[in-house]
């Protein structure tokens, strides 16, 4: 991060990349000087409401962040930029983004957390975009322009106002990931007393394991005795607020929805407590390490890995195996993951697999069958892409060969 002392100073001059976070009100005019170089800009984590028409002078701007702020609408100088690809303004107070305010190169779009309630037409007239982040708005329909979205992988819809499910995602030919939980349109299901409902006292939090959007996963000590469970569980214990995927409410139900399966993490109890969510699980092995690492903001929607990570045929196929078996088990308990990537997979040395993380995960048993059916379809893409990036990072002395080619080409 650099500061506005440098930037004042000149000593920022040839930069590509610049981060400022010091409570600006004001936009820094000096910015414009870096016009020649800049490319990524984030102001993040500022008191900002306004960009000035200046802004259009910085050409080779591709990435513009300027989460946690106080915008009220999404500027329209935004619209100028002719080489700006990816827009983020998560935890504003959006709400109105104008026709003119979507960049022509636009691929990623983050408006999440805010308080848009309508999006316009030219949103379908951006065919580059990729990946959009909508949820925890106040969007009641979508512009059926949308339909036009034909290189759309990911959205999130979750956590709005939407009264019906939007059809036009099941025209896109290319969407992968698809969120909607947390909409009125959405029916909550009848599977949230299929764990036990337990008290604090039923546990000891120990360290924290990770932490996610959504909440904390600590180790803990499971105390009741009531209970046969493990001396040693995990826990965690959800935020509360929305999240890039929704609400977490609707993750706890997801998982719940989800059932058990050797492949998934097992949810074995849930906190009964008005106050506090949280969800009580079988604590993985320290063997299991992730598959691969999230997207980039080069790649977008696709998985990275290591650098110099690499799997065996044999290992490729035993993991597609069993993501497969578990891709048809959730969809014979109407649950859209919505998040089916190496990053959410662990995996151990024997290629034993387990596959978690719902917090962008839809039940979907109450739409219509023609829906259903289109959900499964929009999922069994990202399967694909799972395939496909597991491949790419196969061993290159049997790329090619035939169990290679057979994965290639399979058929979800």
């Amino acid at each position: 991060m650099q500061t506005l002392e440098q930037l004042k100073s000149g000593q920022l001059l040839g930069i590509k990349q610049l981060k400022l976070a010091e409570g600006l009100t004001d936009f820094p005019m000096e910015i414009i000087e870096l016009a020649d170089t800049l490319e990524v800009l984030d102001l993040s984590g500022n008191s900002l409401s306004e960009l000035p028409e200046a802004l259009e002078k910085l050409t080779k701007l591709k990435i513009i962040f300027a989460s946690n702020n106080r915008f009220t609408h999404l500027p329209d100088v935004l619209g100028k930029l002719p080489n700006l690809e990816m827009v983020g303004f998560k935890t504003n107070k959006i709400k109105t983004v104008s026709e003119a305010s979507l960049p022509a190169q636009l691929r990623w779009l983050i408006l999440t957390d805010n308080e848009i309630e309508t999006l316009p037409n030219s949103l379908g007239e951006r065919p580059r975009l990729q990946k959009l982040a909508l949820a925890g708005n106040q969007i009641k329909q979508l512009p059926s322009s949308m339909k036009n979205l034909v290189n759309l992988e990911l959205i999130r819809l979750s956590a709005n106002q939407l009264e019906c499910f939007p059809n036009v995602l099941t025209q896109l030919p290319k969407l992968a990931w698809c969120a909607f939980a947390g909409n009125p349109f959405c029916l909550h299901p009848s599977s949230l007393d299929s764990v036990p409902k337990v008290s604090k006292s039923s546990y000891s939090l120990n360290h924290v394991l990770g932490q996610g959007a959504s909440g904390v996963i600590s180790h803990a000590n499971w105390l009741d005795l009531d209970y046969d469970f493990p001396n040693e569980v995990a826990v965690k214990v959800f935020k509360g607020e929305v999240t890039s995927d929704g609400f977490p409410q609707d993750e706890l139900e997801a998982c719940l929805q989800a059932g058990q399966h050797n492949n998934l993490v097992k949810s074995i109890a849930q906190l009964d407590d008005v106050t506090e969510l949280a969800l009580v699980m079988e604590l993985i092995p320290d063997s299991y390490y992730n598959l691969g690492l999230p997207p980039t903001l080069d790649t977008c929607t696709r998985d990275t890995f290591p650098a110099g990570f690499s799997l065996t045929i044999k290992q490729i196929t035993l993991i597609v195996e069993q993501m497969i078996d578990v891709f048809h088990h959730l969809h014979d308990n109407k649950v859209c993951h919505g998040d089916l990537y190496a990053h959410n997979t662990l995996v151990n040395a024997q290629g034993q697999m387990i596959f978690g993380d719902f917090g962008a995960a839809s039940i979907y048993g109450y739409l219509s069958q023609e829906q259903q059916t289109a959900i499964r379809t929009i999922e069994s893409r990202a399967l694909r892409f799972f395939i496909d990036d597991l491949l790419s990072v196969c061993e290159q002395s049997e790329v090619g060969c035939h169990e290679y080619q057979r994965l290639a080409e399979l058929h979800i």
